[in-house]
């Protein structure tokens, strides 16, 4: 039994140990340890997965504080991020990963006709004009 806990571990039990309702809800059988960790784990404790199980105080607290983060879900944060966006470098991304498409096209296009060159001389989408024999005799 002298085995450690792994940190994040050790943090989810804080967190649990802040928010009590959480333990409830595992108990009534309306969640479950894994989902219920994976979901911290993933998601953060400020996300709003979160605010059924904070306690009428901590949710006073979290409308008052001015952290954006707080405010809203991830698509308010996707927003702030958009927001602080330069245009021009966003435009110059877009086209690197358009290049980069381009060219990966490029390789695999070379590929499908490399292999329809030198691979059988029926392909699915070619239907062949007469059924090949199984025995091919030349006449002498």
């Amino acid at each position: 039994m002298g085995k450690t806990l792994h940190p994040k571990v050790k943090e989810f039990k804080g967190f649990v140990k802040k928010h009590p309702k959480i333990v409830k809800d595992v108990r009534n059988g309306d969640a479950n340890w894994q989902d219920l960790f994976e979901d911290w784990y993933l998601l953060g404790e400020d996300d709003t997965r979160w605010e059924k199980y904070k306690d009428d105080s901590m949710k006073e607290k979290d409308t008052t504080s001015n952290n954006p983060e707080n405010k809203g879900g991830w698509m308010d944060q996707v927003g702030e991020m958009v927001k602080k966006m330069d245009a021009n470098q966003l435009q110059q991304h877009i086209n690197s990963l358009s290049e980069a498409l381009g060219t990966v096209q490029g390789v695999l296009s070379q590929f499908q006709s490399g292999s329809n060159r030198g691979g059988s001389t029926s392909t699915k989408t070619e239907t062949p004009s007469k059924p090949s024999h199984p025995f091919s005799f030349r006449k002498d």
